[in-house]
């Protein structure tokens, strides 16, 4: 049983391709090394002229006409199921952010990795907040990318229980290689379940938990290294360098501070840091106060 309904034909156009390459590279290097031997001025101590063939010119243009004719024909047929989803596939939206993948159910539900029913069809509908993504799924044989302002997709049927890593195939900032998840294929019942679950946060702070679902903590360590962007360590009253319109600027980092920078990250700049990797992110006053209130704690 294959991982889902493409590996078959995306395998077998493969494997196609790469004989009649591997036929070829051989056949070819096989015949340059006869003739080194073979019209070699030892060999062949006198030049002769030889005359051209027709036929031998039509039969050499014929034959890779001929087979690059069947690699497209079937790598065609591999792709064009690809193309359109069922009517009745779930829909679920995959949200590309650097570097994290998020994904939000019908129902409302958001996970950051991705749990699917074994044998139904699924559509992911494909979103950049950011940069250019592009979802990987390799055991799965899917990829699209994924471009800021555009609106993509991608289908699939999983037919194999089991987790299975989801991956950026575009390069899309520093931590590109960390930008990893999973789809776990499950019997429907499970999906079902867990579709209706709350999430499991273990107990902890809910501004770590909105941390996490804005990934905050793709750029932001905790334990004071240092990462695209400034550390949350210490960061409540600690001193700080910003660029304001070119001008530098001392401040010492307050709620306040962190609420503009929050809503309006182009404002201003942490000096040695880069500029323009922040979006600016959608939460509500009380949603920011519960992420300063988990700051402050984290000394």
């Amino acid at each position: 049983m294959y991982a889902s309904n493409f590996v078959e034909g995306v395998d077998f156009s493969l494997y196609l391709i790469l004989s009649i390459s591997v036929f070829f590279l051989v056949g070819i290097t096989a015949v340059m090394i006869y003739f080194l031997f073979r019209y070699s001025k030892k060999n062949n101590p006198v030049a002769t002229n030889i005359e051209g063939s027709h036929t031998l010119e039509i039969i050499w243009t014929a034959i890779p006409t001929i087979l690059v004719l069947i690699m497209f024909w079937y790598g065609w047929t591999g792709y064009r199921p690809m193309l359109t989803a069922p009517d009745d596939a779930i829909e679920i939206e995959a949200v590309g952010q650097m570097w994290k993948w998020t994904f939000n159910y019908e129902n409302g539900k958001s996970s950051d990795s991705l749990v699917i029913p074994l044998d139904k069809s699924v559509k992911l509908n494909l979103v950049s907040k950011d940069v250019l993504h592009s979802l990987y799924i390799p055991a799965f044989r899917i990829k699209q990318d994924v471009v800021p302002g555009k609106d993509y997709s991608m289908w699939f049927i999983g037919q194999k229980l089991g987790k299975y890593d989801i991956l950026c195939a575009e390069y899309c900032g520093q931590l590109h290689s960390y930008m990893l998840s999973t789809v776990s294929v499950v019997e429907e019942s499970k999906y079902e379940e867990w579709l209706v679950s709350a999430p499991d946060t273990n107990g902890e702070h809910p501004g770590l938990t909105l941390m996490k679902k804005n990934a905050c903590l793709s750029c932001h360590t905790q334990d004071g290294t240092r990462l695209v962007g400034p550390s949350f360590k210490g960061l409540l009253g600690r001193n700080e360098t910003i660029i304001i319109d070119g001008n530098d600027h001392e401040i010492t980092v307050d709620g306040d501070y962190i609420r503009n920078k929050i809503k309006n990250p182009t404002n201003s700049l942490v000096k040695t840091y880069q500029s323009g990797l922040m979006p600016a992110l959608p939460l509500t006053n009380d949603e920011i106060s519960l992420m300063d209130e988990y700051i402050s704690g984290i000394k």
